[in-house]
Parts: structure tokens; C-alpha cells; sequence
């Protein structure tokens, strides 16, 4: 907004003092003050507004112009209400320095300066950048590609004054300036994401406002997030409209790198098929390559399947931006499958993605994501591997939590035959041998089940199961041998010990 143009607002009746030949310049803002050295606190093209309290004697105006000039302020704006007038000191003083002058009616309120400036300042700004965008969006829709977010957030930034942020789950940062507020990170901004009871959400504290790029029904865990500085409760029309222009415009650039995506995740899930399938290495090695990876390279086999409200495309999508870049990712029905390249002996991939899912835990409900990680493999043995990281796909189902990731460690466990078990066989199993425990506990309030775990943990040992339930040891001979009587079974017999330990298990 430039100088002429405040004079030509009717409402506000400005008197133009000294200046006549700087009208062209610009204000960026306005600025009420008494100080009489008000320059540390001013950062040029400012307004001032000013009461002149600061005002003692002639000899502070020089203090207060030459501070307005070092700032580099656009103008002086002044009305001595108690003297009724502009002292003439302070008019040679800015005619001296080169600072425009008005003079506000008495009549008219500081506050009014302000709000008819910052009102043209908002929608000039907000227009500009409206029409900015308008275009970018144009640009980044069209066969070409876009300009990206980086330099479009650094426009909103330099021109709005708002820093604003694009994340990705589980809070990998693709645009913005950087830092965060505070001691903030990636992954606290997406818990405030998922945890929000409605979008767009103001993050208490730091003042930071978050959006969904996609509010179309998309999880919110495989979705991006805009964050921008500032309470959007408060802003006004024309700030939220370019919030929302901003998030159209990510949310094409989010389709565009799904879009990108679509090629390697057709190649992986060719791949995948190819493996399961038993096809020779001669006929799996150029697939591997045409999918980029390392024909030479060790893989590891990554397998996750949900119950969740996460649908299955989605899911697919959460885990090309969780794993590591340069990992095939492909759909299979309702079942991500993923070859990713091994790091190295001292590298847990398991325990990476469990650290990626563990931040977007709070927006995952039902069933949760259940994930299963095999050992890496050459070409020759990526069948196994696959078929091992679905069986601990499986096994992680059967646990509790909205994350349950199963890495190698598990696959040489009794917990991975059980998990291959089907259901029918699991329940029958464990029915009958315990079922004869759990009816005689409930109808006598005893505590023959507890007992038999404990004396199993504690490799059959009297004293140390005892010791562990605070019981006489004969206390503990009679329920063991209960638990025999009632089932037919011989607690000395290493067998029988094995089959009431599984049992336990399935529990």
C-alpha cells in the first residue's frame, strides 16, 4: 500500500505535512508508539502512529525523527491531543530527514488509522498471492511440471509473513523453512494431526494451525499435513482463503507423487507375483532391476495387512513414504508387500518401522496394523522370505495394540507355528486340555491355571513356584496334582509340560 493511497481514504481525512515528493513509498505495517526512541522495536516500512507524550522539549523530536529515519519507516503520522497542534520542531525535523508527515484529526482514533491500513494491507496481500497461487495451481494441474512446495511456501512466507509446512507420515518434512516452533517436531505436529477432534485444529501452545490436505474421507495416518504459523480462528476472510487455495495446491502435488508412485508400484507388485509364484532367479532378476533394485543386493522381505479404518490403497501409501527410499512397494488384494534393500548386519528394520507406526498409533482404531518382517535373502531364497514375513504378519495379528510389528527374532519361536495353525485347530487344542481347569477355577474359586503357569515358568521346580505364589510347597503338589487328575496328564512328562505350555499360549 502506498502512501497516496492512504490519503485518499476518505474516512480518515490524513493531512499530509511534509513529504509531498515520497508518496510512492510503500507501508508494510503500522505501529502505535510513545517511546521517544522507539528504533529496536520497528523494522522499516512501518506507519507510525504517534501521541507525542514522548515529547518533553524540542530537543527530544530530533531523538525520536532520527530514530524513525535509521529504521527506515515510510511515514510519521502525529497529533499533539493536549496542545491541539503539530509542533513546528517536529515538522522542520522530518522535512530535515526526508520523513513524510501527517497530521490526524483530532477527531479521528489511532485505532481507525489502523484497522482502514491493515484491512487494504490484508486483502491487497491476500489477493496477490490468491492470484499467485491461482496460477501455480494452473501450473502444477497442467502436463508440466510444477514450480514444487519448497519456493511456493517461501512466497507465502516472504510476502504474508506465515511460515508454513508440509509433512508426510510419520512427520517426514517435504516443504518449509526448516525449524519448528519451539522444541517441536515432525512427529509432535502429527500426533496433534490425528489426535484433533476436527480439522483445520489449532495447536495449543505454539500457535500453529494444522490442516488435512485431503479431507475426502482419507485416513488420516496416510495422509499430508499443512501447518502454518498463526491462530486460524482469527483470521480473516481473505487469510483463510489463501489457506485454502495453499491446501488445494498440496493436495495436487500430493496426487501428482501418488501419480509418480503408480509405475514402481505395478513393477513391485509384478515382482511379488513372480516370487510367490516360483519363478527361477533368470526370470526374477530383470524385474528386480526394472523395479531398482540392487540385483546383487541382500533383501529384506516387509509384509503388513490391517483391520483398521486405513483401506488398503492407503495402507500401500503409508508404507512407500515409511520405508526406505529405494524399497519396492506393492499391493497384493489387502496386503502390502515390500522387498527393501538390506542396510547392513547392525540395521533393525523392524524395529524402524515399529518407530514410524508408534507416532501414528494415536489415529489408528479397531484392529490397529499388524506387520511382519522376514530375514534378508538373495534372489534364490526371496520366495521363503516373502512366505516367512507373511507368517509373521499373521503372528503380529494375534497380538494387542493399534501397532504390533514381528521381526526375524520371532520366526525360530513356537509363537510362528502357532500362528500357522488355522483358528478351528488353535481353539479345539487349547479347549480341551484347558477347558477342565477353567470349569473347576470358576466353580471352586481356585487357582489351578495360574498355579500351572507359574510351576511351568519356573521349569517345574516346587520351592522357587511356591516362593513366587507365597504358598507352602504342599499347597503347590496339591494343584498340580489337580491339574493331572482333571486332564489325564503327567506334569513329570516333558511332553505334557509342552502341550500345557502352548496351550497357555493360545490363551
Amino acid at each position: 500500500m502506498r502512501l497516496r493511497t492512504l490519503l485518499a481514504i476518505p474516512d480518515l481525512r490524513l493531512e499530509l505535512i511534509t513529504g509531498h515528493d515520497e508518496l510512492d513509498r510503500t507501508i508494510r505495517w503500522v505501529v502505535t508508539t510513545d517511546l521517544k526512541d522507539p528504533g529496536r522495536y520497528l523494522r522499516g516500512g512501518e506507519l507510525v502512529l504517534s501521541g507525542l507524550v514522548w515529547r518533553t522539549r524540542p530537543a527530544d523530536t530530533e531523538i525520536f525523527v532520527r530514530a524513525l529515519t535509521r529504521a527506515r519507516v515510510s511515514a510519521l503520522a502525529a497529533w499533539d491531543a493536549e496542545a491541539a497542534t503539530i509542533p513546528a520542531d517536529l515538522v522542520e525535523a522530518c522535512d530535515r530527514h526526508g520523513l513524510p508527515l501527517f497530521r490526524v484529526p483530532e477527531d479521528v482514533a489511532f485505532a481507525s488509522v489502523t484497522e482502514q491500513v491493515m484491512r487494504r494491507l490484508s486483502t491487497a496481500r491476500a489477493a496477490d498471492l490468491t492470484a499467485v497461487l491461482g496460477r501455480h495451481r494452473t501450473l502444477v494441474a497442467g502436463v508440466t511440471e510444477g514450480a514444487g512446495l519448497g519456493p511456493l511456501l517461501d512466497l507465502v512466507g516472504r510476502d504474508l509473513g506465515m511460515r508454513c509446512w508440509v509433512l508426510a507420515p510419520p512427520g517426514r518434512l517435504i516443504a518449509g523453512p526448516g525449524e519448528l516452533p519451539g522444541s517441536l517436531s515432525p512427529a509432535d505436529l502429527t500426533r496433534g494431526f490425528l489426535t484433533a477432534p476436527r480439522l483445520p485444529a489449532v495447536l495449543p501452545g505454539p500457535g500453529l494451525s494444522i490442516f488435512a490436505v485431503s479431507p475426502d474421507g482419507t485416513a488420516r495416518v496416510a495422509d499430508w499435513i499443512l501447518v502454518c504459523e498463526g491462530d486460524c480462528t482469527e483470521w480473516p476472510a481473505e487469510r483463510r482463503a489463501l489457506a485454502a487455495e495453499l491446501t488445494a495446491i498440496v493436495a495436487i502435488e500430493r496426487t501428482r507423487s501418488g501419480e509418480r508412485s503408480n509405475a514402481a508400484s505395478r513393477l513391485a507388485r509384478e515382482l511379488v507375483r513372480l516370487v510367490l509364484a516360483g519363478a527361477p532367479a533368470a526370470e526374477i532378476l530383470p524385474r528386480l532391476e526394472l523395479a531398482g533394485l540392487d540385483t546383487a543386493a541382500t533383501l529384506v522381505a516387509v509384509v503388513a495387512g490391517t483391520r483398521d479404518t486405513v483401506r488398503p490403497a492407503e495402507l500401500h501409501r503409508l508404507f512407500r513414504e515409511i520405508l526406505p527410499a529405494g524399497s519396492a512397494v506393492g499391493l497384493l488384494e489387502d496386503e502390502v508387500v515390500a522387498l527393501v534393500p538390506a542396510a547392513g548386519p547392525d540395521h533393525d528394520l523392524a524395529a524402524q518401522v515399529r518407530r514410524a507406526l508408534s507416532v501414528l498409533a494415536p489415529g489408528l482404531t479397531g484392529g490397529g496394523i499388524a506387520v511382519g518382517v522376514g530375514e534378508p535373502a538373495t534372489v534364490e531364497g526371496l520366495r521363503g522370505a516373502v512366505t516367512e514375513a507373511r507368517h509373521a504378519r499373521r503372528l503380529a495379528a494375534d497380538g494387542t495394540g493399534p501397532v504390533r510389528v514381528v521381526g526375524p527374532d520371532a520366526l525360530a519361536t513356537h509363537a510362528l507355528l502357532l500362528a500357522s495353525v488355522p483358528d478351528d485347530a488353535r481353539i479345539t487344542f487349547r479347549d480341551r486340555l484347558l477347558g477342565p481347569l477353567h470349569a473347576y477355577d470358576e466353580a471352586h474359586h481356585a487357582d489351578l491355571i495360574p498355579t500351572l503357569e507359574t510351576f511351568l515358568q519356573m521349569s517345574g521346580s516346587w520351592t522357587r513356584c511356591a516362593a513366587r505364589l507365597h504358598l507352602h510347597v504342599n499347597s503347590v503338589r496339591y494343584r498340580i496334582q489337580r491339574v493331572e487328575e482333571l486332564t489325564g496328564r503327567d506334569l513329570a512328562r516333558l511332553e505334557d509340560r509342552v502341550d500345557f505350555f502352548l496351550a497357555l499360549r493360545l490363551r
